[in-house]
């Protein structure tokens, strides 16, 4: 295949805060380090870009010395952590912006959709962003003539086609943009995460037009998202981006893994406190994927445990927790009640109680647990700062579609699956 696009030692250097350097005399350092040919001498007290670290430069590398290359008809996903420099890329390779250092060579036309409304005059009608976005990619009028019909069906927006877009929503913005990306007549297509603005349903055609583009028109497509769904189904390759370094590149399904067992991603997150009354006290709440490479995702068995100590005999002691699903609806809400078995004195101990959610349980999505602790028919201890939230991914496009035992009360799916008494 013939290679499209060629990314060598590219670096993008931005200085934060006020443009420039800030005084005449550095500026004039930089004018003369260059008219010799030398490196501009401030771009050696860049820092890495680590948005959680406090830093003492005033200079941040959003990219350092990224190679690769991209052929024809390839879809690369592009991953990473919000700051890793995924929108950055992108930028450069659409040559909004220019590179610190290091050259680009593309190879045709490329239409990109990075933010809502790239590329459209708000004072214009739809039709006439829809002309002008295809002026500017270089296409005669009649070739985007022949494609108009076919990009305001698929945008849904007909009826405010003659309507100045700036009287549109931000889904319809992003609806006519991709319509336009997509359907005009460039070689390389380009689309950051804007998609998420979208509906459901429009994201589920944005991505099936996408693998048109793809596989069935060999057309280049470089997509970032964070849903790891959506890049592995749509993508072959991809590249992992973090503080502005190239991790790895390769095939999108080992990337993939990469990226979710790196970190933030691991398969483990956990809370460690002291909370709770003179009877109780919880000491740690615990979530953690079986899978330790690829971390959480709808494949593997989710694990939930709750630590914590009795400090006088109690009767009864009650343990459970709430599942809520990102739309805060109560999935479950599941429950240990020491009096279903029998009535019992708890003398002081440590105690420790692990769940299981077994896999292809729960669909893929944002999901919040909300930690139960106390004694039958007496108080409860609720601290929200035991509470942890973890998000399910489905990198391979097979696991669940649909939650499964959504509904509020004790759910049969979910009562067997206290593993230690």
């Amino acid at each position: 295949m013939n290679t499209v696009i060629e990314v060598e030692n590219i670096s993008k250097l931005y200085r934060l805060g006020e443009f420039g350097t800030g005084t005449l005399g550095h500026d004039l350092h930089r004018w003369w380090s260059k008219l010799r040919g030398k490196d501009d001498p401030f771009f050696k007290i860049g820092e890495i870009n680590d948005r959680t670290v406090k830093g003492t430069s005033n200079f941040v590398w959003s990219l350092r010395d990224i190679n690769f290359e991209v052929k024809q008809g390839d879809a690369v996903g592009i991953i990473g952590r919000n700051g890793a420099g995924k929108s950055t890329l992108l930028k450069l390779l659409s040559q909004i912006t220019a590179p610190t250092t290091g050259i680009i060579k593309a190879h045709g036309r490329i239409a990109s959709l990075l933010e809502v409304g790239t590329g459209f005059h708000p004072e214009l009608t739809g039709r006439e962003n829809i002309f002008l976005n295809g002026a500017i990619l270089g296409m005669r009028k009649n070739e985007i003539i022949r494609k108009f019909d076919e990009i305001v069906d698929f945008s849904g927006v007909e009826r405010y086609i003659d309507t100045p877009v700036k009287r549109y929503s931000s889904g319809m913005y992003v609806r006519l943009a991709f319509a336009v990306a997509a359907y005009l007549e460039s070689e390389i297509l380009i689309v950051d995460e804007v998609l998420a603005v979208g509906d459901a349903e429009f994201q589920r055609k944005c991505l099936g037009k996408m693998g048109d583009v793809s596989k069935g028109e060999g057309r280049t497509v470089l997509f970032v998202s964070h849903n790891m769904s959506a890049v592995s189904t749509l993508c072959n390759t991809g590249i992992y981006l973090k503080n502005g370094n190239l991790i790895n590149k390769g095939n999108i399904n080992d990337i993939v893994s990469a990226y979710l067992g790196d970190g933030q991603n691991a398969e483990r997150l956990q809370w460690i406190g002291n909370e709770g009354n003179k009877d109780i006290r919880i000491l740690k709440t615990v979530v953690y994927a079986a899978d330790k490479l690829n971390g959480f995702h709808t494949n593997t068995d989710v694990f939930i445990e709750i630590e914590g100590e009795i400090l006088q005999p109690v009767m009864d002691l009650v343990l459970g927790f709430t599942l809520w699903s990102q739309f805060e609806y109560e999935l479950a809400y599941v429950l240990h009640d020491d009096t279903e078995e029998e009535h019992t004195t708890l003398p002081e101990q440590q105690f420790k109680k692990t769940f299981k959610i077994p896999a292809n349980t729960l669909a893929e999505g944002d999901y919040r647990i909300q930690f139960d602790v106390g004694i039958h028919n007496k108080e409860k201890i609720i601290d929200t700062e035991c509470d942890l939230s973890f998000s399910l991914v489905n990198i391979n496009g097979l696991g669940r579609k649909f939650l499964v035992g959504s509904g509020k009360g004790k759910t049969s799916l979910f009562r067997t699956n206290w593993l230690v008494k």
